[in-house]
């Protein structure tokens, strides 16, 4: 749990630190630059990827407690209506 932890909060800042005032400083009439749209792909992956990984064990926590019921769908739609 603990090392979870630490790994969004390490991806939360290296967002924040590495990207944080270029993104700030953007005009929003100007294009992205590549090397920032890149290190933005690479950093905000990282981060999705630490978060579904503390969001994982603490669901698996919580299903061995019984608090946690298993997600049923009807023929893959996951409750999306045409």
């Amino acid at each position: 749990m603990k090392a979870s932890m630490r790994g969004v909060r390490r991806s939360a800042e290296t967002l924040t630190t590495v990207l944080g005032e270029r993104i700030e400083a953007l005009d929003p009439r100007a294009e992205i630059s590549d090397a920032d749209l890149d290190d933005l792909q690479r950093l905000s992956s990282a981060h999705a990827v630490a978060a579904q990984a503390l969001r994982g064990l603490v669901e698996t926590m919580l299903r061995r407690r019984g608090r946690v019921q298993e997600a049923t769908t009807e023929s893959g739609a996951a409750g999306v209506e045409d």
